[in-house]
């Protein structure tokens, strides 16, 4: 599929919200969820779509070393698709301007941190100045969809947290696993990527 092509997919759907219709506010955090978006940045590259990633460096409280989208936490008064947008140009240096959103994902639970995420997917140019932010993000990555899609990359296991029980996803890759709500959002774009 062509990023035009997902740009239709994505602008004829309704994006979801589960599970958070079935979380009971006695499990939740005090406070509740905080809320948090990431923008999915894709791009072509030899005729083939990519995905932009970020790693977290080890000394976060947060995430510490894991593979992300480029994101966080949206501001009091702020709408998640300005925070997605804030976040990237903050923590890689990605100019709103030079952004193509094409959609929303479904919402996803940050079963570690508590987190309900919202992300969109935009189209970025490349090549690109990318430049990873000194303490926050530790080296950015550039990945064919193809790998994430082969054969065996991905698998699934249950977590309990929140009063439920989740299917937590992990996409193992030669020296790298993702996994978590990266993982999760990975799978759902890879679901609309590779519909006809």
């Amino acid at each position: 599929m062509t990023l035009g092509r997902l740009r239709a997919v994505l602008e004829g759907r309704v994006p979801g919200s589960f599970p958070f219709d079935r979380l009971r506010p006695e499990h939740l955090p005090p406070g509740g969820l905080a809320r948090a978006a990431v923008l999915v940045p894709l791009f072509e590259h030899d005729g083939e779509p990519h995905v932009l990633l970020t790693v977290r460096p080890g000394h976060l409280k947060r995430h510490a070393g894991q593979v992300s989208f480029p994101g966080g936490r949206v501001e009091q008064g702020e709408d998640p698709r300005a925070a997605a947008l804030r976040e990237a140009e903050e923590e890689i240096g990605l100019e709103r301007a030079r952004v193509e959103l094409l959609g929303q994902l479904d919402e996803t639970l940050v079963l570690t941190s508590g987190f309900r995420l919202t992300p969109w997917v935009a189209v970025v140019p490349y090549p690109y100045p990318y430049a990873a932010r000194p303490g926050e993000v530790e080296a950015i990555l550039y990945l064919p969809l193809s790998a994430l899609a082969r054969p065996g990359a991905h698998r699934t296991e249950h977590r309990d947290a929140y009063g439920e029980r989740h299917l937590v996803h992990f996409y193992d890759l030669p020296g790298l696993t993702i996994w978590g709500a990266t993982a999760r959002i990975l799978d759902q774009l890879l679901v609309l990527w590779s519909a006809r």
